[in-house]
């Protein structure tokens, strides 16, 4: 297939703690070469990351991955907040909403999760049985079922494996891009400029032939890469593992658009969907 970007960079946003996020990773991967590593001993602000990419966008067609849920789940429910007046039924006036409620430095959400909407969170024994706050968006679901193990919701607020913290400040992130790039599936694919996606690691070491599991070495990571069909990492160093899911995530976008024709239109993605809860890019 011809290629529709110039340059695939995927942003590890799990990592991120405090003002400034050791965790952030940043990897760019460019037709026929490996995957290099973004100001690899940079230690990236949130709304540092907001102004580099807007001016990648605007020098390339750029396709971006961010590791953290664009929205919560809607269709299950049929609202993102079950109960709470005045909160919005799509993704866009979402992102919105978490932004005026939450005054948090640096684009963070923690004042959304533990004030403003504390009793739809599970943070601990204490807010009863965790099940309960489980709820999740139909790309999980469907990954799920095709063995992608993604098992995390937006409601788990507690432990190294919960993502409820990075999407709700990720959401705060869209609000600010919004209008000035695209965030499929949200706002279809243009035929031309850059775009944002959703992205999930373990879909691109599996489609690598790995077991899902971090990597945390060069070889590990180059043996995911040749998987992937890249060149292998010159790194002069031990990766952590944001920054091989970075790599190796970029390297797997740099695939899948360029090897699937339903990259961009999976099936089960429906109009509603888009529009309210999403989808992963890669769930196919």
């Amino acid at each position: 297939m011809t290629p529709r970007f110039a340059a695939y960079v995927a942003i590890d946003w799990s990592g991120a703690k405090g003002k400034r996020h050791k965790g952030i990773a940043i990897a760019e991967a460019r037709s026929g070469a490996a995957p290099r590593l973004v100001r690899p001993g940079h230690i990236w602000s949130r709304e540092e990351v907001l102004k580099w990419l807007l001016r990648q966008a605007a020098k390339e067609p750029t396709l971006f991955g961010f590791d953290f849920s664009f929205a919560p789940p809607l269709i299950e429910r049929g609202e993102y907040l079950p109960g709470e007046p005045d909160v919005p039924r799509s993704a866009k006036e979402f992102w919105a909403y978490v932004d005026s409620r939450a005054d948090d430095e640096d684009l963070g959400a923690a004042s959304f999760l533990e004030r403003a909407h504390r009793r739809h969170f599970y943070f601990g024994i204490a807010d009863g049985v965790k099940a309960g706050f489980m709820h999740f968006r139909q790309c999980d679901a469907r990954l799920n079922a095709q063995g992608g193990r993604k098992t995390a919701s937006a409601y788990d607020a507690i432990g190294a494996a919960q993502v409820a913290k990075a999407s709700f400040s990720g959401m705060r992130f869209l609000h600010r891009l919004d209008g000035k790039v695209a965030i499929w599936p949200m706002d279809p694919l243009p035929e031309h400029g850059s775009a944002v996606v959703e992205i999930y690691t373990r879909i691109y070491l599996r489609r690598a032939g790995m077991n899902g599991t971090k990597l945390r070495s060069r070889a590990a990571l180059n043996l995911a890469l040749e998987g992937l069909g890249s060149p292998a990492a010159r790194l002069r160093f031990e990766p952590s593992d944001h920054q091989t899911d970075a790599m190796v995530t970029a390297a797997g976008m740099r695939q899948l658009t360029l090897t699937e024709k339903r990259a961009f239109d999976p099936e089960g993605l429906t109009p509603r969907i888009a529009k309210t809860e999403g989808w992963t890019f890669g769930v196919l």
